[in-house]
């Protein structure tokens, strides 16, 4: 096997400083029905692993014990959609789902004979924590966020009023009634984190539908963390792909930091076309095509990789004394096209020989951002491990 040597510069050293707001889990006591219980002003990581619509926490009270139609919480995520808070009357009958999409509020109202969705208000996805207030003045529901911005939202029923009794449930991170009743549909995973929740000035516990809560971290980047346990796959036909223009694939992230496999390409029935790996040990990275390799120091930030029918070409850091050219042709790389039309990409992990094969060498670090042909690549639309987040990082 041939391995072109490219070095240029002493890599740097560097480790991945995880800092976990463990003491902010305010963990309770078991549930009566052995399950987890936490307080509703918990810290709780939203985006993680279970069916995407289960609420991850909920809780449920008697109507009579509310005194205030108002609750509040704090909000932190990069990530442009998922669903945030959720709360019922009726056993679901009437219904209240607070999510994000386009970064966006978006509050979604069902009561009686009236349904209504509305957006507004300040993108919240710039990974700060942001202070949201939900609360009912009727026949006004009000969304408040950071004090000042709010959106108000007026629902007049010609059904005769009744006193409201029973059961209110709330919920945080997914939803309690069929998604097909939503007037808007959204993915539901969200990566971000909620805090300081006071809802309806209860103080009763919340039950946890995991066996323990994943922490927040304390500080965040943009990016998709992968702790290497899991990869996210793409079938390779939705890329835009030209035969005589090539595929133009870039990475961005600090590739010191990374350790296993950032991406492998395969098609159906043949070897491993291309795959990208990164050596914490060697501090280099290897771009193996077939039976050749290019390797490189890890001290780039940026990667630009161009496969074309007759050569692969790799920049580093846009510079141009630092790009690497691979001739190949039909005849060595038969599978090059069919690979790109027909195959699969694997973000974070190593293809395996069949197709339902689970992967290996995963990728441990953050890719702050990834592009196919100038267009970001989004983890949430691919078939993924649930423990990578889609859009942060530990900072």
């Amino acid at each position: 096997m041939h391995c072109r040597m490219v070095v240029f510069r002493k890599a740097t050293a560097g480790g991945l400083l995880l800092s976990l707001s463990l003491t902010l889990l305010g963990w309770g006591a078991e549930g009566r029905r052995g399950k987890k219980e936490v307080s509703g002003g918990a810290t709780v990581y939203l985006g993680q692993d279970r069916d995407i619509w289960r609420p991850l926490i909920h809780t449920a009270v008697n109507l009579s014990e509310i005194s205030s139609i108002k609750s509040s919480f704090h909000i932190r995520t990069f990530d442009p959609e998922g669903a945030v808070f959720y709360g019922d009357t009726k056993n679901g009958e009437d219904w209240f789902v607070l999510s994000l999409k386009d970064g966006i509020p978006l509050m979604q109202i069902s009561r009686g004979n009236s349904l209504v969705s509305v957006a507004g208000g300040p993108k919240l996805n710039d990974g700060k924590w942001h202070i949201v207030e939900v609360s009912n003045q009727d026949p006004f529901v009000i969304l408040e966020v950071d004090g000042s911005n709010r959106m108000v939202v007026g629902m007049q029923s010609k059904e005769t009023i009744k006193v409201l009794s029973g059961e209110l449930r709330l919920a945080l991170g997914g939803i309690l009634v069929d998604k097909e009743k939503l007037i808007v549909p959204f993915e539901p995973h969200m990566d971000g984190c909620v805090r300081k929740g006071s809802w309806l000035n209860l103080s009763v516990p919340w039950e946890v539908e995991a066996e323990e809560l994943w922490p927040c971290y304390q500080n965040v980047q943009p990016g998709s963390y992968f702790p290497g346990t899991g990869f996210a796959i793409f079938n390779t036909s939705v890329f835009p792909i030209e035969a005589d223009r090539g595929v133009k694939t870039e990475l961005w992230g600090d590739f010191s930091k990374m350790d296993g496999t950032i991406f492998s390409i395969k098609a159906p029935g043949q070897e491993l076309m291309f795959a990208l790996v990164a050596n914490n040990n060697t501090k280099e990275v290897t771009l193996t095509c077939g039976e050749e390799n290019i390797c490189m120091k890890d001290t780039f930030k940026r990667l630009v990789i161009i496969f074309q029918t007759d050569s692969l070409q790799v920049l580093q850091d846009e510079d141009e004394s630092k790009t690497t050219t691979l001739p190949t042709s039909p005849v060595s790389h038969p599978g090059y096209l069919t690979a790109w039309k027909e195959g699969r990409l694997a973000v974070g992990g190593l293809l395996g020989e069949e197709e339902d094969d689970v992967g290996s060498q995963f990728l441990t670090g953050c890719l702050e951002k990834i592009q196919v042909q100038g267009r970001d690549l989004d983890l949430d639309l691919a078939v993924k491990h649930m423990s990578i987040s889609s859009h942060s990082c530990p900072a």
